[in-house]
């Protein structure tokens, strides 16, 4: 079997900072992590492959520093990483990254019967890439992931509904996105910290893919950021209100209200 794991750097949000101009994320590396649901879903991988002998490949599109997201995934067991990156391909929405991670999938051979997700990131929160990946390439996919397991050969998943959760037999190749319930990743063994210095990182840049330039990058992105606007927590204010008479009483007090804005 063969598995593929999709990953995302992403900004520690503890850390965020916007370009002011452009209206979209800096991510200049310094503040950057391996998306945390993306942990999941390699936990979800590595779990499958030590199950049955499986073979992780984990891919992940970004700026060349983002290769330390891939080294980190080396480090907890993976078994090869490829990185996605030109500057073609600044300033994706999740449609243009979908439509790029699709045809680097298909550069790959296309014969892999797992993808696994993190159901989203958390510099964005779509939870949009995943089934976009899988409606691209024309499989099933599951989202929302909270049980996983092996059995007979067939993928039996149990996903969240609301406030409840189905149990579904999912035919091969699908889409696979986990929630963070699903599992708690490992921690990166010695022996894989030691490897991940000897990996080499496969890169695939836009001339490597089959692509349409006006499909990736800023070009194929309809996602436009129109403004952007700093949400100030208001000055709390004590009010305090006796001795009035109540229309007296009830005008003060929708005075205040209306002064932050909740009227």
């Amino acid at each position: 079997m063969k598995i593929l794991v999709c990953v995302k750097q992403v900004v520690d949000t503890s850390k965020m900072e916007v370009d002011p101009n452009t209206g979209r994320l800096n991510r200049n590396g310094a503040n950057s992590i391996l998306n945390p649901c993306d942990k999941n879903a390699l936990e979800a991988a590595l779990q499958l492959k030590q199950q049955t002998g499986s073979t992780v490949t984990v891919i992940t599109m970004g700026p060349p520093q983002a290769g330390a997201v891939l080294l980190e995934s080396v480090s907890m067991g993976v078994d090869d990483v490829y990185l996605i990156t030109d500057r073609a391909f600044g300033g994706a929405d999740t449609l243009a990254t979908s439509y790029t991670l699709a045809a680097a999938i298909r550069k790959l051979g296309n014969d892999f019967d797992l993808i696994f997700c993190g159901q989203e990131s958390i510099d964005s929160n779509t939870a949009q890439v995943g089934p976009e990946v899988a409606a691209m390439l024309g499989i099933a996919d599951v989202s929302a992931a909270v049980g996983f397991q092996w059995q007979d050969g067939k993928a039996i998943v149990t996903r969240q509904v609301g406030e409840g959760c189905e149990v579904l037999e999912l035919h091969l190749p699908a889409v696979v996105t986990v929630a963070p319930a699903l599992n708690t990743p490992r921690y990166p063994s010695v022996q894989g910290i030691l490897r991940k210095y000897e990996t080499e990182i496969h890169q695939l840049t836009a001339a490597d893919l089959d692509v349409e330039p006006e499909r990736i990058g800023l070009k194929g992105s309809p996602t436009q950021v129109r403004g952007i606007r700093p949400v100030v927590p208001p000055k709390k204010e004590n009010l305090k209100i006796e001795d009035q008479a109540p229309a007296e009483a009830a005008a003060a007090l929708a005075e205040a209200l209306a002064k932050v804005n909740v009227i």
